[in-house]
């Protein structure tokens, strides 16, 4: 398993927004996630900043990043655009983090 860290941007004043519709993640999103290797998947905000800070667990990276290929992903990122810094296809704008320490 790959454990990955990344953050992205919130907009200010949408936090609430984008708590409550992950809260309603759709279950087509919820199989995406799973069938393209993703486990143990959470994120975390920095209401001070607006950062949110994500955590996953992919099986592979190649399967991981075939997710951003599939029409609900791209129907997702759609639907959380206007809550978020985004790149043009609208996916977030996201930035990896190095892992400096880990205890099993």
């Amino acid at each position: 398993m790959i454990r990955k860290a990344f953050k992205m941007y919130l907009n200010p004043r949408c936090a609430k927004t984008y708590e409550e519709r992950h809260q309603k993640l759709w279950p087509e999103m919820k199989e995406v996630i799973r069938s393209h290797g993703g486990h143990n998947y959470s994120i975390f905000l920095d209401e001070d900043t607006n950062v949110l800070y994500g955590y996953v667990e992919v099986e592979s990276e190649e399967k991981w990043q075939e997710i951003a290929k599939t029409p609900i992903n791209k129907k997702w990122w759609d639907y959380m655009a206007p809550l978020m810094r985004v790149n043009a296809d609208n996916s977030p704008v996201q930035d990896d983090l190095r892992n400096v320490f880990y205890l099993s």
